[in-house]
């Protein structure tokens, strides 16, 4: 029977180059950062936020463009296996824009984060428990090396906001990497300098930053960054 990731050694699932490696790396600083997130307020939750968008978009953007491909082409029911957590980071998506418009001081806002929250571990559960031993068992540590620097390359490169609409899979996702990121990107360092700035400049940022949002909202919606998507996974 496969052993889940959490128990292993980094020596066992194939030293620090290796895709389970990273994955697991990257889950532990989600960990981190949901409990500073439960126990903070304020400016201070708002940047722990940020860092956490940083951190899980584009890790389920190299997942889905790199990772599960990989998985759908080596077992036999990857396309069963990778369904299920391509439908979780559809719903991920879903609740962080929901989030993006919604009062932070308000009880719907706890709410959301608590829906995140639990649905951001179950999916860290499917994967170490399920998803990646799989892949350990069918991969050597020659391959899991290979795959771990192309994925590292995408999640260097990838959006770090949500976007719904993308398909999980390639080839819309992949094209959607080019505008998406840059835009993405320009708002978190506008939001992060509005949260930091006096009042007048802090407001000049917030305006500033509407501007990417809405670009990427359209962008979004182009037909080509839409294909391949699993109709479960459509928004």
């Amino acid at each position: 029977m496969a052993r889940t990731l959490a128990t292993q050694t980094e020596a066992e699932l194939g030293g620090a180059r290796s895709v389970l490696v990273m994955q697991r790396r990257d889950h532990q600083q989600l960990d981190r950062l949901l409990h500073r997130i439960a126990a903070t307020g304020g400016v201070e939750r708002q940047e722990t936020l940020t860092a956490l968008c940083r951190l899980v978009f584009p890790h389920a953007f190299a997942e889905e463009a790199v990772l599960w491909p990989v998985l759908r082409r080596v077992l036999p029911d990857g396309h069963e296996l990778t369904l299920r957590v391509e439908q979780e980071h559809q719903e991920i998506n879903e609740l962080f824009t929901e989030l993006e418009t919604t009062e932070s001081d308000t009880p719907a806002y706890e709410e959301l984060l608590v829906r995140i929250t639990a649905l951001l571990r179950a999916d860290v559960r499917d994967e170490e428990d399920l998803l990646l031993p799989r892949l350990q068992q069918v991969m050597d540590v020659a391959a899991l090396r290979r795959v771990g620097l192309a994925w590292m390359l995408v999640r260097r490169t990838a959006p770090t906001r949500p976007h719904p609409v993308v398909a999980r899979r390639p080839p819309g996702n992949s094209l959607a990497a080019l505008p998406l990121s840059p835009l993405d990107r320009s708002r978190d360092r506008l939001d992060q300098l509005a949260r930091r700035a006096p009042d007048r400049i802090s407001r000049g940022c917030a305006r500033v930053s509407r501007a990417p949002a809405a670009t990427a909202g359209a962008v979004e919606h182009l037909p080509p960054l839409r294909r391949g998507e699993d109709p479960s996974t459509s928004a």
